[in-house]
């Protein structure tokens, strides 16, 4: 406890603490807005239909928006997945590439058209759900109607709604990594996501005491959680550390070098890309069907979560994801190159292409167990909640995303209180807490 009173001893700490909680709470309550020309209590009825479906895991990541018909309903994805394809098209356009090495200029070249993107998806992904829920009225009928006075005057308020809502949220995004504390992206997600746990912990103690959950059922479901999250934090810290020695050399009368240091690689360099990308995609069906796309109705038919087949494709898309963008961010030949001009060697390998060809095959192996651990992870939540029949409405995705950036967090307000000669969060000689980004 006195760990956590020294977070409000340091003014900057606690002035940054400050700005990102208001923050949190104006995107908050942001979500109770509710589009033009919708009845959202309709809406709300027909979500409670769609547990475990496209619709619930888009509601869960928008933090509820999209069961409000909020006009924040689309939330930050159309941002990640801006960034996602950005960073894709980078490692094949050249002039992308250029910019991504001219430093501090040429990132916030990138962050703008990264801002660009994200409004052209957010217009796209709006009108997409306008004509969704135009055809709830056909389709849920028995419900009601969810909009009021269907055409083109809906969609284009619609339109013009969700868009200028998701880039509010960006924008507050930016302002919380700015002047805040941690990834302001990160940090929507994540309040998104945990926003409703109370409720969901209200409901599962009410269908224990209905008998409607046993006890003992829900005791393994909780011993399998605590596991998951020890697991995800195992790996998200997990390096392999490649021993490195620094060649002795004279400057003067001098001698430096001849220390020994290591290389670390994660385990996960991909961190929660792989899923979310792979989320994305099997989303996109169903954004297609809403646009009468041929042969779109019939594969959203066919991909549902819960499907084994939605769980092959799924567990394939986060292998292929986790090599490829690893691929991208991790260069070994940079890296061997880097270790050369400073004069550094891994011990027993030649310096130059066979300390490219070692790291790389390093990297392949320590990656292809992320990527099972990432499959793993994003599996078996979903096993839980179809063999237990219990409320389980985090995903494995989810549970990635919130124990990552609750580490992150933590790693950087460690970071201010060791900086300023206070006690940690860990306590005193405890181990330091490493992010996702190391």
């Amino acid at each position: 406890m006195s760990a956590f009173a020294n977070m409000f001893k340091i003014p900057e700490l606690r002035k940054r603490l400050l700005f990102t909680l208001t923050m949190l709470f104006v995107y908050r309550v942001g979500i109770f807005i509710t589009t033009p020309g919708v009845d959202r209590n309709v809406m709300r009825n027909i979500m409670a239909s769609q547990s475990g479906t496209f619709l619930g895991m888009f509601n869960l990541f928008s933090g509820g928006a999209l069961e409000q018909l909020s006009i924040f309903a689309l939330g930050i994805m159309p941002y990640v997945s801006a960034s996602i394809i950005l960073t894709l098209l980078s490692a094949v356009v050249p002039t992308l590439e250029e910019l991504r090495q001219e430093g501090e200029s040429g990132q916030r070249k990138l962050n703008q058209y990264t801002r660009y993107g994200t409004i052209v998806l957010s217009a796209v992904q709006s009108t997409g759900i306008a004509l969704f829920l135009e055809g709830l009225n056909n389709s849920q009928g028995q419900f009601g109607d969810v909009v009021a006075n269907p055409g083109w005057g809906f969609r284009v308020i619609t339109c013009i709604s969700l868009t200028t809502g998701t880039a509010f949220i960006m924008w507050v995004g930016e302002q919380i990594t700015e002047r805040g504390l941690g990834n302001g992206i990160s940090l929507i997600i994540f309040a998104g996501i945990v926003a409703d746990l109370p409720d969901a912990l209200f409901h599962t103690g009410s269908q224990v005491k209905i008998g409607q959950i046993q006890p003992i059922s829900l005791l393994i479901v909780l011993a399998i959680m605590f596991a998951i999250v020890a697991i995800i934090v195992f790996f998200e810290r997990a390096q392999r550390r490649i021993p490195i020695q620094y060649a002795k050399r004279m400057v003067g009368r001098k001698m430096y070098g001849g220390q020994a240091s290591h290389l670390p690689l994660k385990v996960n360099a991909a961190g929660v890309i792989p899923p979310i990308f792979a989320s994305s995609l099997l989303m996109f069906p169903n954004t297609l069907a809403n646009f009468n796309v041929p042969g779109m109705q019939k594969l959203q038919q066919i991909i549902q979560p819960g499907d084994w087949r939605y769980t092959v494709v799924y567990v394939s898309l986060i292998v292929f994801f986790a090599f490829f963008y690893t691929a991208i961010q991790f260069q070994p030949v940079q890296v061997a190159d880097n270790l050369k001009k400073q004069n550094a060697f891994i011990p027993g390998i030649r310096p130059g292409k066979a300390t490219a060809d070692f790291i790389d095959n390093v990297m392949t192996r320590i990656t292809f167990c992320g990527a099972l651990y990432m499959a793993l992870v994003c599996v078996i939540p979903d096993f839980l909640h179809r063999q237990f029949k219990v409320p389980f409405y985090f995903g494995g995705t989810s549970v990635m995303i919130v124990v990552g950036v609750a580490l992150d967090l933590v790693q950087q307000i460690e970071s201010h209180l060791i900086t300023r000669h206070y006690e940690g969060l860990t306590g005193p000689g405890g181990p330091r807490i490493r992010g996702r980004r190391g």
